[in-house]
């Protein structure tokens, strides 16, 4: 389980809690420059998906939340043999357009700048006025001020350096390579992703549409749905 940016393993907490534990045994990973990850080198979707896969078991069922779906692809094309399921949530397949592309990654590294040197709680006011998260339900907000919290702001700023959109090539050409069953899960106001995710699930070869009632962040304002989604 692959959570999002500034986020960590934390915030899959709620939907661990409803897993059935003799059916499953979830393990939630810090993504390199989060929580308690430490990078000995460059981040990357490449280091990332070493990372992933040597801490990984031999098999297994891959869910990612937004950065951590955009990583979840990697894994999945770099080992899809490994791979028995895949659970995209709030995700994209990347930014196709070549101009747009570029303009967030100036702004990816404009953001990593103001971790490097601004307050932390500024950057985390930053986050959450997103339109993306405007109608998020207060305790939804208050518990992704405090995931946030567990990050060190200079780790994240080379984590957006690396793992920013705008340093993703698009993998939509690919998607079609991945075979095993896959899940993209949306939110109902998160109509954005909604349009989004109804593309990727059209072109994954088993892919299907999932969306539960809640915004962007499905792991921390609907956990249970989600958990029986997974």
């Amino acid at each position: 389980m692959l959570h999002g940016f500034s986020g960590t393993r934390r915030a899959w907490d709620g939907v661990i809690a409803r897993l059935d534990g003799e059916r499953y045994r979830p393990l939630a990973l810090d993504l390199p420059g989060h929580g308690a990850a430490v990078s000995d080198g460059p981040i990357t979707f490449a280091s990332c998906v070493q990372t992933i896969l040597a801490r990984a078991p031999r098999r297994f069922a891959l869910c990612g939340y937004s950065l951590g779906g955009r990583v979840a692809l990697h894994v999945a094309l770099a080992a899809p043999a490994r791979v028995s399921r895949l659970t995209l949530v709030s995700c994209t397949a990347g930014i196709e357009d070549d101009a747009e592309r570029a303009a967030r990654r100036a702004s990816d590294r404009a953001l990593a700048e103001e971790l490097d040197h601004a307050p932390f709680e500024r950057f985390i006011e930053r986050w959450r006025a997103q339109p993306l998260f405007a109608a998020d339900p207060p305790e939804v907000v208050e518990r992704a001020r405090e995931d946030q919290r567990r990050n060190d702001p200079r780790a994240l700023a080379e984590a957006i350096r690396g793992l920013g959109p705008g340093e993703m090539v698009p993998l939509w050409r690919r998607l079609g390579e991945l075979s095993m069953p896959s899940s993209v899960v949306v939110g109902d106001r998160d109509a954005k992703f909604i349009a989004i995710g109804r593309r990727m699930a059209a072109l994954l070869p088993l892919g299907e549409l999932v969306v539960l009632p809640g915004g962007h962040r499905l792991p921390l304002e609907s956990p249970a749905e989600l958990a029986r989604a997974v």
